[in-house]
């Protein structure tokens, strides 16, 4: 008799906790669908009002206005030079962290990583620090005619140190992604250090390479603090796109609005690219056949 009391009491306790462990499942689920609707409404908020805030059918008339032309100039040329000094140094810089151990290497890396985390507006006062007059190297550049800040030149060497970091950092995995077996092969084969890493490393480590480029590009569009403090913010000389947007706040609003829907598009667009590179990424095998083709026609 008491077998037949005990199982249903079982039986109830067992229904309880399920029907308690329900409930908490469902409020839990309650509490982080609102928490990520907040921060979801928090996050697409600002986006939103900026295209609320202005008539897209306004926006070309605005981007047309000359104090915007010369900013997207100077934004366009700044960052072509900047990407082309990133990619020229900071290539072999990442193959050799990626590919070589030596004393000191996290040190180095760790320099390399700095400007990551540095305040934009620090950046610009160590590049004062080290090109302006009484600086490091500035009064030697000036003694041969060379006045870097607040200069064009200011505004590409402010570009290309804060968004170095980003390249390199995607650069050095993606060359520690190369199977050493690829490399070895290719010795074996009879290539030479400089064919080995032309024709098996940078084929097999381009797409990292590509988004780690993607990446610094958009820092360098976005680049505010270190441009100017180091360069300066005169128009048509060192006005970017992001110091246009500071300037037009008080002298006109609209203008301001139009520059901001303009980054926020070219944003959209090269988050957009890192994406679709990244999955293209992983989506691929990396193949000898390349090499061992060339290999053969070349004999």
């Amino acid at each position: 008799m008491a077998i037949d009391v005990a199982e249903p009491r079982a039986r109830t306790q067992v229904a309880v906790r399920r029907r308690r462990d329900h409930v908490g499942r469902l409020g839990l689920g309650a509490v982080m669908a609102l928490c990520a609707g907040i921060a979801l409404s928090f996050l697409a908020l600002p986006i939103v009002a900026l295209f609320a805030e202005i008539p897209l059918a306004d926006v070309p008339a605005l981007l047309s206005d000359p104090t915007v032309q010369h900013a997207l100039e100077v934004t366009a040329r700044t960052n072509a030079i900047a990407n082309v000094l990133i990619l020229g140094f900071g290539t072999p810089l990442a193959y050799m962290l990626a590919t070589k151990r030596f004393r000191g290497r996290a040190l180095v890396v760790t320099l390399v990583e700095l400007p990551l985390v540095m305040p934009p507006a620090v950046a610009g006062i160590g590049l004062l620090a080290a090109f302006g007059a009484g600086g490091l190297l500035g009064d030697d550049l000036q003694r041969v005619g060379i006045f870097l800040p607040f200069s064009e030149w200011a505004v590409v060497l402010a570009i290309t140190f804060v968004a170095s970091p980003f390249y390199v950092r995607q650069a050095i995995s993606a060359f520690e992604a190369v199977d050493p077996t690829y490399t070895a092969a290719a010795r074996t084969l009879g290539a030479g250090p400089a064919r080995t890493f032309w024709r098996i490393c940078m084929p097999l480590a381009a797409a990292g390479l590509i988004a780690g480029w993607v990446l610094a590009f958009a820092r360098g569009v976005g680049e505010f603090g270190a441009t100017i403090v180091f360069a300066g913010n005169v128009q048509g000389s060192t006005q970017t796109l992001t110091l246009a947007v500071y300037e037009e706040l008080d002298a006109n609003f609209d203008v301001a609005l139009a520059i901001g829907v303009l980054l926020v598009v070219l944003s959209a667009g090269v988050l957009l690219s890192y994406k679709m590179i990244v999955s293209w990424r992983d989506s691929t095998s990396p193949s000898l056949s390349a090499f061992g083709r060339s290999r053969s026609t070349s004999s």
